[in-house]
């Protein structure tokens, strides 16, 4: 990639294409989601019951599969969790060049397993055109003949056909609007893309900013790499479209966006199928960290399910896979190939993601602790409204938030807002709706408890440490006298009464 830019004429035209094609990628357009890679290069895989386990204890909804493990595909059923299986790359001969082959290969790896596993995808091989060369001829006959099976069980409208490409496909990458694929894949690029288009699926690309990163050199800067927040003279800018990238994850689907326009394919969307930050490498690989691998995870889990889209497509969705669930033990290659998982093969998270307010994916910490917030910035009178609530008819026990109880320092509304929002969510079981209080707050899997003031559900641990303490239940009313019980019913009583008033007055 090159931060320095020159400017060329030569990709206004493309200003044309990508206007008309705004309308039809947002019309393909669904929620945007996170979902995550499984890989099974490890010396003790978990069986496939506890990955299913692991998943729905993570409320993650999206699962690729790098081929149809039967076990993992029944583990699977009646979770709801949608799944992208995989016909692997050494299947891909016997595949693309018999109808018969292909026709065996659904019937036995999908429609004995839909619906009650919700298959949704198939990725036909992976990243063909850079590993497996060879088989380049017939990946597209493939994908049609996998396509035609699933048309012949009338499953083509629900499961989507594609093939994950690599992004080091795409040449002169930077600035967006000039890059284009490389020429020598062109007789199979268009006849997929036209697969595609007419097949109305999308284009799966394996996105790593991390080896981008490392590959340039110094040119691209670390933070610009992890996703992190830019200050606009730090943007990279396309002169030619003089839009500002603050990341490469944007600046690649950007990239593909612009690489399938110059082959006059302006309509079909991009879904990432692979995309992380190893969390250790080898000595010339300093910037693999457990830090690192954290931040890049945690902010491209924000970036996606908030919606921003890219630079040259706001607000369409990219929809990615994080690469991947579990480290690979036994995988070859530096030992940065071992370490992108989020998650070692006993079920123990690698880190704790950092993440607050990212909807129902909210991290991959195995005991599931989730908390629920004021958010940063959020309008006190309504933060006093939604706790007033919350105190009152609400039914939250705010006593350990009266002076000189464990809870009342810091005597804010934020942090009494955050102990009545958490203690009402976790009430009520996390359900979905529960942490929201108006708009005022939002999920977390940061635990707020501090000092003496443990939150529900923190298990006695606070940010990941065993907290060695004695705390009441929250869900208690004990006291040392008759006269602090009346003390706090009087309390509650003053909050039950201002709560209702304030909480209809906020909702007028």
């Amino acid at each position: 990639m090159r931060m320095v830019l020159k400017v060329e004429s030569m990709v206004v035209f493309v200003f044309i294409l990508l206007a008309s094609a705004s309308a039809s990628l947002a019309s393909l357009d669904e929620e945007p989601f996170i979902g995550v890679n499984i890989g099974t290069d490890l010396s003790d895989m978990p069986h496939p019951t506890q990955v299913a386990a692991l998943l729905k204890a993570q409320q993650i909804r999206h699962v690729r599969l790098y081929n149809a493990d039967r076990g993992m595909l029944v583990a699977l059923a009646n979770t709801g969790i949608q799944v992208m299986v995989s016909v692997p790359n050494e299947q891909l001969l016997g595949i693309g060049q018999s109808n018969s082959t292909a026709a065996n290969w659904v019937s036995r790896n999908v429609v004995a397993h839909y619906p009650a596993t919700n298959i949704t995808a198939i990725s036909v091989g992976s990243e063909i055109l850079t590993t497996l060369p060879n088989a380049a001829s017939v990946l597209v006959n493939a994908m049609k003949l996998i396509h035609s099976a699933l048309v012949a069980s009338n499953l083509d409208r629900q499961i989507k056909v594609s093939t994950p490409l690599s992004s080091s496909i795409i040449l002169d990458s930077f600035p967006p609007s000039q890059a284009f694929f490389n020429r020598s894949w062109n007789p199979v690029l268009v006849p997929m893309f036209n697969f595609l288009q007419s097949s109305g699926s999308y284009l799966m690309l394996n996105v790593y900013p991390y080896y981008d990163y490392m590959q340039s050199n110094g040119v691209i800067p670390l933070d610009y790499a992890l996703l992190k927040p830019l200050a606009p003279n730090k943007e990279a800018v396309d002169a030619n479209t003089l839009v500002h990238y603050s990341n490469v994850f944007d600046a690649m689907v950007d990239a593909a966006y612009f690489a399938m326009a110059f082959l006059n394919f302006t309509n079909i969307p991009v879904v990432v199928t692979e995309s992380g930050w190893p969390s250790k490498g080898d000595p010339n690989e300093p910037d693999a960290t457990t830090d690192n691998a954290n931040t890049y995870n945690s902010n491209l889990i924000r970036h996606v399910l908030n919606k921003t889209g890219t630079p040259k497509h706001p607000g369409i969705a990219v929809s990615t896979y994080i690469y991947e669930l579990y480290n690979e033990d036994t995988k070859a290659g530096p030992v940065s190939e071992k370490n992108w998982g989020l998650f070692n093969a006993n079920g123990e998270p690698v880190y704790i993601l950092h993440l607050t307010g990212s909807g129902l994916v909210l991290a991959n910490d195995t005991t599931n602790q989730t908390f629920c917030t004021a958010k940063d910035g959020a309008d006190p009178k309504m933060l006093q409204a939604a706790l007033d609530w919350a105190c009152g008819p609400g039914k939250v026990d705010c006593s350990s938030l009266l002076q000189g109880e464990s809870c009342y320092e810091p005597d804010n509304v934020a942090a009494h807002a955050t102990y009545a929002f958490d203690t009402y969510y976790h009430q009520m079981g996390k359900t979905p709706g529960t942490c929201d209080f108006n708009g005022v707050a939002s999920i977390t899997t940061t635990n707020p408890s501090h000092g003496t003031c443990l939150f529900s559900g923190s298990s006695g641990r606070i940010n990941g440490s065993l907290v060695n303490i004695t705390a009441p239940s929250m869900n208690s009313t004990s006291s040392d006298s008759p006269a602090r019980d009346a003390c706090h019913r009087r309390f509650m009583s003053m909050w039950m009464l201002v709560g209702v008033v304030m909480w209809i007055l906020v909702l007028l």
